[in-house]
């Protein structure tokens, strides 16, 4: 079998974790550190190919879970794999489906965010029993919690019809490889961090276990590749949630086998996650990328970095965009404001996307407002551009050696009291 996948590290932040460098897959190399956009079923709500190549990332996610249910993974394997399916012909990674296990179990009605303590608007989760909200399985009008975790796997029920489907390491495998993604994850327990010490333990044991049989399986779908035909990267995830002890213990584990990168996943105290990363990849192997699953919050896009975090991923920036939460240097707005009624200034004057180049504040309020479909995507394009060319602006910082004044300069604006 053909290796496609090579991590190579450019340039490191003196004395810490930190580095600049690029992954080549076989559709081609990314520039780490860089962020993920987020297309969950496939799509970036409201965006063509073409909006989302304009905005430039270097990677794109999609939802393993999602497309399970719908079109599924045999209509995206006739139509040639998600590259040929969504016709974005760069790198795609897929997540596992384990996330689902919280945000679907514990989190499920809950509204319950895998970040304890989040006050920075950007929970990675919405989930309310609210008819109408950003989640799909209130909807259904169902209370009952979705998921089911057992050792063999985690038992869904469809957000759709209710019908249950059991996920497995080797399933989710199965899915990835019929998806054709170039970088897949491992089959994991995402905890809640309200979860014990003890249930965090529990769990991660679990999620080790689930790692041996992911790789397993990923290797045995590896070998009924065509040598010739691009192969895929596997990502194994440590957990761990808040402890200290666990997430060095899960890092010693999944750093010792034989993944060509790692993913840190779980819940974190908003407070430490700083140390919780650090300490993680302090342990996993240097040659070989790490993901930071979940995160975009400026702040934490440095503190990422810094402590040694190559890929990132998070719904924030859509999602936000979406409900009128506009990305400037000087900070978060809504949008939605009256003061923006009469502004016939950018969403942010130094920004280079389409949103900004063709619109004002005040015709984008006026659509939110009105609740016109473009005023979500016009928000939608503009922080995307703002996060992907952020975390690509803190790499060059890196090759300059001049991160941390970077860093102090935008996060001094970003988060300036008024």
């Amino acid at each position: 079998m053909v290796k496609n996948f090579y991590f190579k590290i450019e340039k490191k932040i003196d004395g810490f974790l930190g580095r600049a460098g690029s992954f080549s897959t076989p559709h081609g190399d990314i520039q780490t550190p860089a962020f993920a956009t987020v297309g969950t079923k496939a799509t970036i709500k409201g965006l063509t190919i073409d909006q989302i190549k304009e905005i430039n990332p270097e990677i794109f996610l999609a939802n393993t879970y999602h497309l399970y249910f719908n079109p599924g993974e045999e209509i995206i394997k006739k139509a040639g794999g998600l590259h040929d399916f969504s016709q974005w012909n760069g790198p795609i990674m897929t997540d596992s489906g384990g996330f689902q296990a919280f945000s679907l179990g514990a989190a499920f009605g809950e509204n319950i965010s895998k970040i304890a303590k989040d006050d920075s608007g950007f929970s990675q989760i919405a989930l309310n029993k609210t008819k109408g909200g950003d989640c799909a399985t209130c909807e259904l009008g169902i209370d009952k919690r979705l998921a089911k975790i057992t050792e063999n796997g985690v038992e869904f029920r469809s957000y759709k019809d209710g019908s249950k489907h059991l996920f497995t390491p080797e399933k989710s495998m199965q899915i990835q490889y019929k998806l054709g993604a170039d970088i897949l994850f491992a089959f994991d327990e995402c905890t809640s961090p309200q979860a014990t010490y003890e249930y965090q333990k529990e769990a991660i044991d679990r999620t080790h276990r689930w790692a041996v049989r992911s790789l397993n399986e990923h290797k045995k779908l590896q070998k009924l590749k065509d040598s010739k035909k691009n192969n895929q990267a596997l990502f194994g995830i440590v957990q761990g949630g808040r402890y200290e002890d666990l997430r060095k213990e899960s890092a010693k584990f999944i750093g010792k086998m034989d993944f060509e990168g790692f993913g840190i996943g779980g819940s974190f105290d908003k407070d430490d996650m700083d140390k919780a990363v650090r300490v993680v990849n302090e342990i996993l192997p240097e040659n070989k990328p790490r993901h930071l699953l979940g995160i975009g919050e400026p702040m934490d896009l440095f503190m990422g970095v810094e402590n040694g975090v190559d890929f990132f991923d998070c719904v924030a920036p859509s999602r936000m965009g979406r409900h009128g939460g506009i990305h400037t240097k000087n900070g978060r707005i809504n949008i939605k404001n009256a003061k923006y009624k009469e502004d016939f200034s950018p969403l942010d004057e130094d920004c280079g996307c389409y949103a900004c180049k063709n619109y004002t504040k005040a015709y984008i309020n006026h659509l939110q407002r009105e609740k016109e479909v473009l005023g979500g995507i016009l928000a939608t394009i503009h922080n995307l551009y703002f996060v992907v060319n952020l975390v690509k602006n803190i790499r060059q910082s890196i090759l300059d050696e001049n991160f941390f004044k970077f860093k102090k300069d935008f996060l001094g604006k970003y988060y300036k009291k008024n």
